[in-house]
This record gives structure tokens, sequence and C-alpha cells, in this order.
């Protein structure tokens, strides 16, 4: 997402963060088969795995997960369901792919990190796209 955001020029008006629902890798650079997936298709990872937390709810205007096990992880979070309305999967902005779920690429081989990277593409696209027109709007 923040390689598209910046061949937007739109960092300066759209941060992008990624936290994991669970604490296994805090501290961690990403995988090293998903950083060789991601370069084939032009994108550097950057950053450090964390772990999503309750002021997340506050700091970001939305929050994604890549399955439904993570978003009930994460409406977990939300006692009161005061930020459901702000959770959503991240495949409901593919428009190329039918999948509902991001699919878990560690057990998939190559292949599974290169799907995942295609996946993600489609899904950020469509987010880009309407987070922008978002933006437009309120003006």
């Amino acid at each position: 997402m923040n390689h598209l955001i910046a061949q937007a020029d739109l960092s300066d008006r759209i941060v992008c963060d990624s936290a994991g629902t669970a604490g296994y890798h805090i501290g961690s650079s990403p995988d090293r088969r998903m950083t060789i997936a991601a370069q084939k298709q032009g994108i550097t990872l950057c950053g450090n795995a964390r772990q999503f937390v309750r002021a997340d709810f506050e700091t970001f205007d939305r929050i994604l997960a890549m399955d439904r096990e993570n978003l009930a992880d994460i409406c977990a979070l939300d006692l009161g369901g005061k930020y459901r309305h702000k959770v959503q999967l991240m495949c409901d902005y593919c428009t190329r792919h039918a999948l509902r779920e991001v699919p878990d690429p560690y057990y998939g081989g190559t292949e599974g990190f290169n799907q995942v990277i295609d996946l993600l593409f489609d899904a950020c696209e469509g987010l880009l796209a309407d987070v922008t027109q978002a933006l437009a709007a309120s003006k």
C-alpha cells in the first residue's frame, strides 16, 4: 500500500501501517520470501513487525484484516463495538480477485507468496481508489 501511496504522491496525506494480531514476530523484518515476491513486483518492503493495540482504533480511519480470524481478533479488542465500523476485510477492496480472505502464504511455497502479493496489490489499488475518492469528497 505504501508503494502505491508514494506512486500517487500522497505520502503527505495518507498514513499506512501494518500490525499483526499476535505477538510472535514483534520487531522482526518482513519475511524473506515475501520480500522476494514483492521485489519481483518492484515493491520494497520495510519496517518491523508490531502487534495491533487498542490505541490503533483511535489512530487509524480504517483497519483492515487479512482474514476472518484476524477480523475477530481485532473486534475482540473493541469491547463496546465503538470502532466496528472501521474494521473490514482487506479483500473487500479487490476488483480482479474473487477471494474474500488473504490466504496464509507460509505453507504454499514461493507461489503462495506470489499469489498473496498479487492479491494484495489488487486490494491496495481498490483501497487507494476508495481513499482518494474520500479525500476528494472531504475538500
